[in-house]
C-alpha cells in the first residue's frame, strides 16, 4: 500500500476553522496526498464540470467531503446540479456529507442522491475520519 491511501481528497465547506482542522488531520495521518478545497458549492461545481465536460488536467477526487449549509450555492443545490450531469469518472469518487445537522429529514433526504455514500454529523472524530479514507481503498 501507498504512503497515502487517497492520492486526492476534496473539501466544500466554508467554515474556515473545521476546513483548517481537518485538512491538518487529513495532513497529519497521512490521509490523502493533495487536498482541493472549495468554499461553496459553486466553486466546486465549476471545477467539476469544467474538469469532466473540458477534459481540463485537472485532478478527480477519490473522496469528497460536503458541507450543506454554505453561501453562495449549498451542498444540496450542488448535488442537485451535478446529478444533472452523467460523468463516469465520478464513480471513482466517494461523496459523503458532513454537517452539523441531525435532523432525519436531512439524512433521508441525503439518500435520495446516488453520489452520497453516506451521511457524517459534525464535528466527526479523527478515527471516523481515518477509516472514511482507508475504506476507500479497502
Amino acid at each position: 500500500m501507498a504512503e497515502y491511501p487517497i492520492e486526492i481528497a476534496c473539501i466544500i465547506d466554508d467554515d474556515e476553522m473545521y476546513v483548517s482542522l481537518i485538512t491538518k488531520v487529513i495532513d497529519i495521518r497521512k490521509l490523502a496526498k493533495n487536498l482541493i478545497v472549495f468554499k461553496n458549492g459553486e466553486q466546486a461545481l465549476d471545477y467539476f464540470v469544467k474538469t469532466f465536460l473540458h477534459k481540463e488536467k485537472q485532478a478527480i477526487p477519490q473522496i469528497i467531503l460536503l458541507d450543506l449549509n454554505m453561501p453562495v450555492m449549498d451542498g444540496w443545490k450542488f448535488l442537485e446540479e451535478l446529478s444533472k450531469y452523467n460523468f463516469p469518472a465520478l464513480k471513482n469518487s466517494t461523496l459523503y456529507i458532513v454537517s452539523s445537522s441531525i435532523n432525519p429529514v436531512d439524512i433521508k433526504r441525503s439518500q435520495e442522491f446516488n453520489l452520497v455514500k453516506d451521511f457524517l454529523v459534525k464535528p466527526i472524530g479523527l478515527d471516523d475520519l481515518a477509516a472514511v479514507f482507508k475504506k476507500k481503498v479497502a
